[in-house]
């Protein structure tokens, strides 16, 4: 039995002296060093920009009130498509209390004038008809007369708008009645019935009762970093994406670059707008965000290759040519770069299209 173990041993043992030099033998090989050979192309390349923003419509019209009160009844609904003139809501008129007493007394004075009037203008019908006084007093009487009614008739009409908010005169211009001011979609009513609502004047901007917007007419907002600011200009083509309509790309034309920039972050951000320029049969909701896709810069049919290929050394730039691939052989070639995505580069001198350079290298075991 010991002699089995140490028969076992010894050939445990020769086993792993001959993985060692094998091992050894294959560590002390040296290593060939292969590069990938690239062809310069010809290609497109541009240097893009990418602005973060959301759709939103160019115009939204707030409808305010004109006058104070409660809301009595909502007719619309956000989503509606409304037509200029239509009516959105009612407001119930709440009137106040010194105002109203006034009126009601400016009411029973016009009155009290009415009935005295009047009894004066009877008196002189009739002594006119008996020819005692002249045409000339009976006019005066009459005018007075007609006066005195339309008093009354204003100061009806004045109490009628304070507590109803409209005159009986009148009832075509009711200020009680909120109608759209333009046609579009009513994105938003904020109010419910019962709000109390206060009336846009000097100093207050008044409650918003629905906001309504052409939705046929969006734009893009966002806002470009200075560094960018200075390579663009209005008319230049954007390519929207919006994330919530599965990733499809729309084009826009830009159309504003504010002339001042704001400080956020520590950093000067400019504001645009471009139009966005959407099919027919696409809707886009408002404040969808989306990001705007600028061509900064193009060069179209020139001679590309890999930006890794390049080599910079003392403000020189240069590439190897491939002179034999097969053993690999390469000389130092001079060139001129242009325009980069960050991926290729354009050529601009020292190599055509077809030449072959020395790409990354490979790394093999002889």
């Amino acid at each position: 039995m010991k002699k089995f173990f140490k028969i076992l041993f010894f050939i445990l043992l020769g086993i792993g002296v001959i993985w060692t030099f094998v091992y050894l033998f294959k560590k002390s090989k040296p290593s060939t060093v292969v590069y990938e050979v690239v062809e310069a192309r010809l290609d497109t390349i541009q240097k893009t920009t990418v602005v973060t923003g959301q759709i939103d419509p160019r115009d939204e019209v707030a409808m305010k009130p004109q006058v104070s009160g409660i809301i009595a009844e909502i007719l619309k609904e956000p989503g509606q498509q409304v037509k200029q003139g239509e009516v959105i809501a009612v407001v119930k008129v709440i009137p106040d209390v010194s105002s109203l007493s006034a009126a009601e007394s400016q009411v029973r004075v016009s009155k009290l004038n009415l009935d005295n009037v009047e009894k004066t203008f009877k008196r002189q019908e009739s002594l006119k008809q008996k020819g005692l006084i002249s045409a000339e007093e009976f006019e005066k009487a009459q005018l007075e007369y007609q006066q005195a009614k339309e008093s009354y008739s204003n100061a009806k009409d004045q109490l009628n708008i304070i507590k109803e908010g409209i005159s009986k005169s009148a009832t075509g211009y009711s200020n009680t009645k909120i109608k759209a001011t333009i046609s579009g979609m009513i994105l938003d009513i904020p109010v419910k019935v019962g709000n109390s609502v206060i009336n846009s004047n000097t100093f207050n901007d008044g409650t918003t009762i629905a906001t309504i917007a052409n939705m046929k007419d969006m734009i893009f907002k966002g806002k470009l970093d200075e560094t960018e600011v200075g390579k663009i200009h209005e008319g230049m083509p954007l390519v929207l994406t919006i994330g919530a309509m599965n990733d499809r790309k729309f084009d826009a034309e830009l159309e504003y670059i504010a002339p001042k920039g704001t400080q956020e972050s520590g950093a000067v951000f400019f504001e645009m707008r471009a139009k966005a320029l959407l099919p027919d049969d696409v809707f886009v909701r408002a404040g969808y965000s989306a990001n705007a896709e600028i061509i900064l810069d193009r060069a179209v049919g020139a001679v590309v290759v890999p930006e890794s290929c390049i080599n910079y050394e003392d403000g020189e730039t240069y590439v190897y040519r491939c002179l034999q691939e097969n053993p690999q052989s390469f000389e130092k070639q001079a060139v001129k770069v242009g325009l980069s995505d960050g991926v290729n580069i354009v050529i601009t001198e020292g190599l055509k299209v077809g030449d072959k350079i020395r790409g990354n290298e490979i790394v093999t075991k002889n």
